[in-house]
């Protein structure tokens, strides 16, 4: 039995539509995610809100008041998310470090530890609950405090590449890759305060797409098309 954070980007949740979430894509998950709690497994998941909010990308708001939208919108993917969970026959709770009425409860370690103990995915919404912190950095402080074995990062792309493989047709994509390499080539698998948190933390981190036929199980596994970001 392994604890495993499942970070789940708001675009893959999206699907081809790019926006809003493509209930196909969120079913296969759920379906994936079953499978891991029926071996034994205990999930938590972090959404990220891009298919909702991406305040970062303009100057139009003030950045405190774009972040805080970015996280309601991870609760409300989180939600959503959720429920479908539960109609695939899991247990599920969201947490959230701020209060939202009826619609979560108050994180804590002690909350989300027996929330895991009775076989309950765990949702970990609104990121750190502060601006200035991204999903990234929500998924790996959730991951350290609740003492996960590792931090499943389901993206758009297939793993952590040298560059932008979209522009860079030659670009490589590592297999194994050093917590260290990442931070002094800045190569964005996850942010750098996520990246120099994972690192403290000895948190690894295996990156993968979400659109792979059973991703997140063989990511699970450790055999699985995409990249191992080692922290030893």
């Amino acid at each position: 039995m392994s604890r495993i954070i499942l970070k789940l980007s708001g675009e893959a949740l999206a699907g081809d539509k790019k926006m809003g979430f493509d209930e196909a894509t969120v079913r296969r998950v759920a379906g994936q995610v079953k499978r891991l709690v029926d071996d034994g497994h205990e999930v938590g998941v972090v959404t990220g809100g891009g298919n909702f909010w991406r305040g970062r990308t303009g100057n139009e708001i003030d950045r405190v008041k774009a972040d805080q939208i970015g996280m309601l919108a991870t609760v409300m993917n989180c939600i959503y998310v959720s429920e479908i969970f539960r109609g695939e026959g899991m247990k599920t709770s969201v947490l959230t470090p701020f209060e939202c009425g009826s619609f979560t409860k108050l994180f804590s370690k002690d909350r989300a530890n027996k929330y895991f103990s009775r076989g309950m995915v765990v949702f970990f919404a609104g990121g750190t609950g502060h601006p200035y912190f991204s999903t990234d950095t929500g998924v790996v402080l959730r991951a350290v405090e609740v003492e996960a074995d590792v931090i499943l990062l389901a993206k758009n792309i297939d793993g952590v590449y040298d560059s932008d493989p979209a522009k860079n047709p030659d670009a490589k994509r590592y297999n194994l890759l050093p917590i260290d390499d990442v931070i002094s080539q800045n190569l964005q698998a996850v942010d750098m305060t996520a990246s120099i948190l994972a690192k403290e933390n000895r948190m690894p981190m295996r990156v993968f797409a979400l659109q792979e036929e059973d991703s997140i199980v063989k990511a699970a596994s450790g055999e699985f098309n995409g990249t191992t970001i080692t922290v030893s």
